[in-house]
This record gives C-alpha cells, sequence and structure tokens, in this order.
C-alpha cells in the first residue's frame, strides 16, 4: 500500500537567477519538491528583488518596495510562506518582510510605492529559505524515502557559503533553524542521498559575492580555498544552495588554475540535483546536470 503524501502548498520565489545562472536550481527544486510534498506555488508576476546591486544607488524605498510588490502578490495567493531558494534573494526578502513589520516610515513609503498600481502589503508573509522548509517541514526521513539510487561511493563537499544561515538562521523569525558557524543541513542532505559529506571547514566562507562578478581579480583567491579544501578533502563534487555561489566557485576555477598554477576541474552542482539523481529522475531533463560550465560526468555515471 502506497502512503499518501501531505501536500504543502507554498509560494515559491524563483529569483532572477533562475532564469539564467541558475535555471538547474529551479529546474531541480521543481522536480523533487513535489516528492517531498511540497507544491511550489511560484509567484504571480514576480519581479527582481533587487538583491545586492539594487542598494548602490536605487535608495531603501525603491528596493523595498521591489520585494514589497513580490510579497504583496503573494499574499493575494492566499500563502502564508514566501520561500526562495536564491540566498541573496532570501536576505533581501525577510529583510525587507522584517522593516515593514518593525519601521512604521518604512511600511508607510513602501504602501505608498505599492499604492501607485493598487498594491498593499503589511507584513504578514513568513519569508523562509526553501532549505528551511526541507529540514524542518520535509525532514531527512522522507527524503531518504525517496532515494532509490543511492549516491554511494561519491565524496561531496558541502559549501553553503556566508549569506544562507546569516544573519536570520538562528532567529526567532529566521526559524531557528540552524547554526551560524557550524550548520548542518547541507551535510544532512548529501548523506541522505547516500552520498559522503567530506570534513569542510570552508562550508561558510564567502566567495566574493557579486564582487566576484565585477572584479573577479579581487576575490579569486577567496574561490581558490574554496575549492582547495575541496580537493584536499578528496571531494569529487562541490554541492551548494547558492546560485551565486555555484556560479563563481565553478566559473572561475579556469582563472584560478592559469593564475595560481592550480589543475581544478571540480564540478559544483546545487543539493537539490542530488536529491533528483538520487531519487532515480532523469539526468538532465530533471536533475539540470548537463546545464554546467564543468562536467558532471562523475554524476551522469550513476545515473538509472
Amino acid at each position: 500500500m502506497t502512503t499518501k503524501i501531505s501536500t504543502k502548498i507554498i509560494s515559491y520565489y524563483p529569483g532572477c537567477s533562475s532564469q539564467a545562472s541558475g535555471a538547474h536550481l529551479d529546474t531541480s527544486l521543481k522536480a523533487v519538491m513535489p516528492k517531498l510534498g511540497v507544491e511550489l506555488k511560484e509567484v504571480r508576476d514576480w519581479n527582481c528583488c533587487g538583491a545586492s546591486v539594487g542598494h548602490i544607488a536605487g535608495g531603501h524605498v525603491p528596493v523595498a518596495a521591489l520585494s514589497g510588490r513580490n510579497l504583496a502578490n503573494a499574499k493575494e495567493d492566499g500563502t502564508t510562506d514566501f520561500v526562495t531558494p536564491c540566498a541573496a534573494c532570501y536576505l533581501n526578502s525577510h529583510y525587507t518582510n522584517e522593516k515593514i513589520i518593525n519601521d512604521e516610515h518604512v511600511r508607510n513609503d513602501v504602501n505608498e510605492a505599492l499604492g501607485a498600481v493598487g498594491k498593499s502589503y503589511d507584513g504578514s508573509m513568513k519569508v523562509r529559505h526553501i532549505c528551511e522548509v526541507i529540514a524542518k517541514d520535509v525532514g531527512m526521513d522522507a527524503v531518504k524515502a525517496q532515494v532509490k539510487n543511492p549516491l554511494g561511493g561519491i565524496k561531496v563537499a558541502g559549501y553553503i557559503g556566508c549569506q544562507t544561515v546569516r544573519p536570520f538562521a538562528k532567529t526567532e523569525r529566521g526559524g531557528n533553524w540552524e547554526t551560524y558557524d557550524e550548520p548542518h543541513f547541507l551535510d544532512d542532505f548529501i548523506s541522505a542521498t547516500g552520498a559522503t559529506a567530506v570534513p569542510y571547514k570552508k562550508k561558510t566562507s564567502c566567495c566574493g559575492g557579486s564582487v566576484s562578478v565585477m572584479s573577479p581579480d579581487k576575490t579569486l583567491h577567496l574561490i581558490r580555498d574554496i575549492v582547495q579544501e575541496a580537493a584536499d578533502n578528496g571531494a569529487d563534487v562541490i554541492a551548494t544552495p547558492c546560485p551565486l555561489c555555484q556560479t563563481n566557485v565553478e566559473m572561475y576555477q579556469g582563472m584560478i588554475n592559469e593564475k595560481f598554477g592550480t589543475h581544478f576541474n571540480i564540478p559544483v552542482v546545487f543539493y537539490s540535483q542530488l536529491f533528483a539523481l538520487s531519487f532515480g529522475m532523469d539526468p538532465n531533463k530533471d536533475a539540470a546536470l548537463h546545464q554546467h560550465l564543468i562536467p558532471t560526468d562523475v554524476l551522469k555515471a550513476r545515473a538509472k
């Protein structure tokens, strides 16, 4: 007898990276989350949240209004959880939501802007990172129950990056779901697939973020250290939850090799791609393992 999975519906804000550099995160999440009892209801007509570069010239009102509009649209859809897989989107949306709740001036400014398009927002949505949903609402037993193709023998360095758990994860409004300095959720995700999570002290180190995109010469040493420790610990792949971390750590390995005389060629994937592969799903259509700069042959070889 098959046990019916109770479905939780959440407002899903994919963020701009889902349309380009992080499309493989979006594809794999949309493939695996229904199997974990979560329906991703994409926020209607969503817009960019402003992320990091929005603060450079926009000022607080335009940037807050961007996230406020997304939150207002999600509330109109009748859900209570506003969930995103992107660390930058999570920080921006969560921060804006908190300001709307706690700062009357910001709330009034945002609602004045939203009023121009007939919308308003009161801060009543619960902004969450999708990894919190998987860790707390789904749980590792449910993940393990979906594993049809265990990834035994594959060694994975779990690179979380600096923004997913800072500064909200250990706060009441952030769900109190993780620690800042020794987070374990990504290692738990990796282990649930049957793969081995290698020891990895660089798991919350910064890759340079958007600075790496604009001025990689200033941050290559940061990425080199992240990849070096993964290599030193025998990792076959690096897994991350963060779209920008995935882009930076994968894209710049060639440049790092040229500058520092290294020979890195380690695939950098999303945890959701490991889920899809271990669930026995299609390595391209569902896991999107074909959308990488560094070939993921070590994983594709395990597809069934």
